[in-house]
């Protein structure tokens, strides 16, 4: 029991070894002179894509509402609605109507 142990502890360790190597190969040593420079001019160019999908984007948004708007607008009825529902004089308060004072 105690020798599976260690076998198994020992297998885990190699594995772990193993990986850590493996990440480690990939990791240089020291940066070159310009990496500040590139990850910097990466990150500014991520920015103004970023900024330039969304003036494009609430460019759209804008334009759709605006013609959505225009169409709703221009399909209203010509016909008068409710409110001016043929009253001919001034509505006198207390009145009735169609009676002339």
């Amino acid at each position: 029991m105690n020798n599976d142990h260690f076998t198994e502890q020992d297998r885990m360790e190699r594995e772990l070894r193993a990986a850590l190597e493996s990440l480690a190969g990939g990791v240089s040593a020291a940066p070159t002179p310009d990496t500040y420079r590139t990850a910097r001019g990466d990150w500014l160019r991520r920015e103004r894509r970023r900024r330039l999908v969304l003036a494009v984007l609430i460019a759209v948004v804008f334009t759709f509402a605006t013609l959505i708007g225009l169409w709703v607008l221009n399909h209203a009825p010509s016909e008068p609605g409710v409110i001016f529902s043929g009253t001919e004089g001034p509505v006198v308060p207390g009145g009735v109507s169609g009676v002339a004072p």
